[in-house]
């Protein structure tokens, strides 16, 4: 049919919390190290216009709740205008392709509950870091992280950079 399938959605909405994380420069794999594990427990997603295969889209990522032991990140998977009219302003709305968001809750290696160290919140709520762009297996700049399968990435050019990372679909 050439739409994305239903369940990638998810996915893209990893993707941008990954980035988001990523610049605060923290990785994933550094919590895991810490015994700080972020299982999702809840995921919601709202589509509001079919993507198709190969299309260009960037992630809003806002983290919108932070607690003891649970984190809340929303999302807006946004289409990349095409041929916008010169001078004319884009409407938002007409480029949402989904909104929706990820209820995360900390545990420990054992998957028992336990609270947020102080620490990881001041990094989630911290400000962006000024981190390099990657350079891809292609030689290319990467400036965002991109799912498996997906294509190089572009920053929106109205995106603000602490809430954005886009990334082509496949």
């Amino acid at each position: 049919m050439g739409i994305v399938h239903h369940g990638t959605y998810i996915s893209y909405f990893e993707v941008g919390r990954v980035e988001y994380m990523r610049r605060r420069g923290l990785d994933y794999h550094s919590w895991t190290e810490l015994g700080i594990h972020l299982p999702v427990v809840e995921a919601y997603v709202r589509y509001r216009r079919t993507a198709r295969f190969d299309e260009l889209l960037c992630i809003e990522t806002r983290l919108s709740e932070l607690t003891r032991v649970k984190v809340r990140f929303d999302y807006r998977l946004l289409r990349e205008p095409e041929g916008e009219l010169i001078g004319a302003a884009p409407n938002p709305d007409e480029q949402v392709v989904a909104e929706g968001h990820t209820l995360l809750a900390c545990v420990d290696q054992h998957h028992i509950p336990r609270r947020i160290p102080p620490e990881a919140e001041a990094v989630l709520l911290g400000p962006e870091l000024d981190i390099p762009a990657r350079i891809g297996a292609d030689g290319r700049p990467r400036h965002a992280a991109a799912a498996p399968g997906h294509g190089d990435e572009e920053r929106a050019p109205h995106a603000s950079p602490s809430e954005r990372a886009a990334g082509s679909k496949s």
